[in-house]
């Protein structure tokens, strides 16, 4: 096994193929080749085989066990030795494919689309190793240079758990965004809904949008390509009829049923640990979306990434004398991070003008259009 080895994406043209030579080319300065059939300009399949000792498989999932299958047969066992990946969201079918072949196999599954980030670091990765030898502090090393929270599983236990985690969160938001375009006739569009929100509407309705906005064959497959989901879509859809029966029947029978089964029992099961936990970081987002209303606020965006930058910011906030009520950061697009100041009700506009003039004039930072 080399320290440093070659890498080959297969699927280097889509988003996670992407990040990912990006991330092996900056973070861990590996040298990386990839094929991609929607890019003419990509290395030859060829050229993968012959020189990467590490393969990702970076394809639509639909189409993974089959492309999988294709470099087996094109490999014809020069990949014994070597090590094969795949970052798809269902893990079995990849998985067993790529057993197939006499490489070394782990199955990757980042909890996240590809982020802005130039790391994982606070998402969760779920990897299944599955035949792994003398790849596996290779392995080990890039999980830590990724900054995921490593999680161990079989492909199978994986693509149950994910029928839930997955299939089933993006099914309930992608039928209330149903249930909504069928109200808007009645109640008018979403945003004519957004002033009457709770702190839970809007984030049901952000999932929504997330969902909305990015690659719609990835949700597809997540559904359709999962064994497990259509047995937790049968039992999705009975709870929610017990629901309904109930409250169809309306009398205090219904009620008790209703607060027992939906309530008690969801209660008990939950644990109070994890009630505790789950109310806190409910909280702690409420918080934020308070903070984030806030029109009392400067954005900037700190060019220089060192240590020591964003106490010279708040310095000269402190110097014209205005104070903080709160601070936030966030990753644009382009990955630029943008620092969001919020300050306590009364601020003086002039002073806080000052500052922000100060903190163009100066270079330390650049204050954004509000």
């Amino acid at each position: 096994m080399m320290q440093r080895p070659v890498v080959g994406i297969v699927g280097s043209a889509g988003a996670y193929g992407r990040w990912l030579r990006t991330f092996l080319e900056q973070r861990m300065g590996l040298e990386v080749i990839g094929h991609d059939p929607a890019d003419p300009a990509s290395d030859d399949p060829e050229l993968l085989l012959e020189r990467a000792q590490v393969l990702v498989f970076s394809a639509p999932i639909r189409h993974t066990p089959a492309l999988i299958a294709e470099y087996v047969q094109r490999s014809a066992g020069r990949e014994a030795g070597r090590l094969w990946l795949d970052v798809t969201s269902v893990k079995s079918e990849p998985v067993a494919a790529m057993l197939r072949s006499q490489a070394e196999v782990a199955g990757l599954h980042p909890m996240t689309a590809p982020p802005k980030a130039p790391t994982l670091k606070g998402r969760v990765m779920v990897v299944c190793e599955a035949r792994l030898s003398a790849w596996q502090p290779w392995l080990a090393q890039l999980c830590a240079a990724l900054e995921a929270e490593c999680v161990l599983a079989t492909p199978e236990h994986h693509d149950q758990v994910m029928a839930l985690v997955q299939a089933m969160v993006h099914a309930t938001h992608l039928a209330q965004a149903g249930v909504l375009r069928d109200y808007a006739a009645l109640l008018g569009p979403l945003q004519d809904l957004m002033p009457y929100r709770s702190a839970s509407f809007e984030l049901d309705t952000a999932i929504i949008a997330r969902i909305l906005s990015l690659n719609p064959a990835i949700y597809e497959d997540i559904q359709f390509g999962n064994p497990h989901v259509a047995p937790m879509l049968d039992r999705l859809l009975a709870q929610l009829q017990t629901l309904r029966s109930q409250v169809e029947q309306g009398d205090d029978a219904a009620r008790a049923a209703f607060r027992q089964q939906l309530l008690a029992d969801n209660r008990e099961h939950q644990g109070a640990a994890l009630l505790a936990n789950g109310n806190y970081t409910f909280e702690r987002v409420g918080y934020l979306l308070a903070d984030l209303t806030e029109r009392n606020a400067i954005s900037v965006h700190l060019p220089e990434d060192r240590p020591g930058s964003l106490r010279e910011l708040l310095h000269v906030f402190e110097r014209h004398g205005v104070s903080l009520a709160s601070i936030h950061s966030s990753r644009t697009p382009g990955g630029e991070v943008h620092f969001r100041m919020g300050f306590v009700p009364g601020s003086d506009l002039q002073a806080m003008q000052r500052a922000a003039v100060e903190i163009d004039a100066s270079g330390i930072g650049r204050v954004l259009p509000r």
